[in-house]
């Protein structure tokens, strides 16, 4: 019987984030875990998250969150404190706006734990298809920058870039201090930053439609993510 911490950082998800919270409830009784726990780290939103938040809180024993009162936003430093504040070995990460459907959890775990993976990916594989959850723009630089990253740091999974993913968190606490720590795309931090090659298994998914509010994919997510690539590949050397 497996262990699990969901960790789901949100910014201004307000509108989805308890019917996320029931979807994955729905999951949790299937799966049958011997431990269970949801943590959501919300990055200082502006909307009525936390009230939410707190909402939920008070009708689930499983559920945790946190605030970060920062003044620049920043979601893998939300991962980062979700890694810290799990409780369990097993980590799964998941976006707050429904397009990563929880429906997937159990095939992901299922693998997890047949093949004795160090990681599992929730992959978009964007090379055959476009799922309607991506816009033309954010598809063509999605496979552009998934693409740039499996040339110069090597091919470790068909979507590095994936924000859906389960990991043991032993590799978080062996590789901390080697992680880039910034940016939006923390998989593939944890992914380039072990001194030991892991183990990654991908399990194809549908990447759906946000069913609330809007992207967080801007040029200065881009920057970042460019900044990762270059840092990453410089260290390779």
């Amino acid at each position: 019987m497996i262990k699990l911490s969901i960790v789901i950082p949100v910014l201004n998800e307000g509108k989805n984030i308890a019917k996320l919270v029931e979807e994955i409830k729905k999951e949790k009784n299937l799966l049958k875990l011997s431990n269970f726990e949801l943590i959501m780290i919300d990055d200082d939103s502006t909307d009525n998250s936390e009230l939410i938040l707190n909402k939920i809180k008070k009708k689930n024993k499983f559920f945790r969150y946190y605030i970060r009162k920062n003044k620049k936003r920043d979601l893998t430093k939300s991962c980062l404190l979700g890694f810290d504040k799990a409780v369990y070995s097993n980590i799964l990460v998941m976006d707050g706006d429904f397009q990563h459907p929880p429906k997937y959890i159990k095939y992901m775990l299922n693998i997890f734990t047949s093949g004795n993976f160090d990681i599992v990916v929730g992959t978009r594989n964007l090379l055959k298809k476009k799922d309607p959850g991506l816009s033309y723009i954010r598809y063509v630089s999605s496979l552009i920058l998934i693409l740039t990253i499996n040339f110069l740091l090597g091919s470790k999974t068909k979507d590095p870039m994936s924000g859906f993913f389960l990991f043991k968190k032993e590799i978080y606490k062996k590789n901390k201090k080697r992680l880039y720590g910034a940016g939006y795309k923390i998989l593939a931090d944890l992914i380039y930053s072990s001194n030991v090659r892991l183990k990654v298994a991908d399990r194809d998914i549908f990447f759906d439609k946000r069913k609330s509010g809007k992207s967080k994919m801007n040029i200065k997510v881009l920057f970042q993510l460019i900044v990762f690539i270059v840092n990453k590949f410089f260290k390779q050397l």
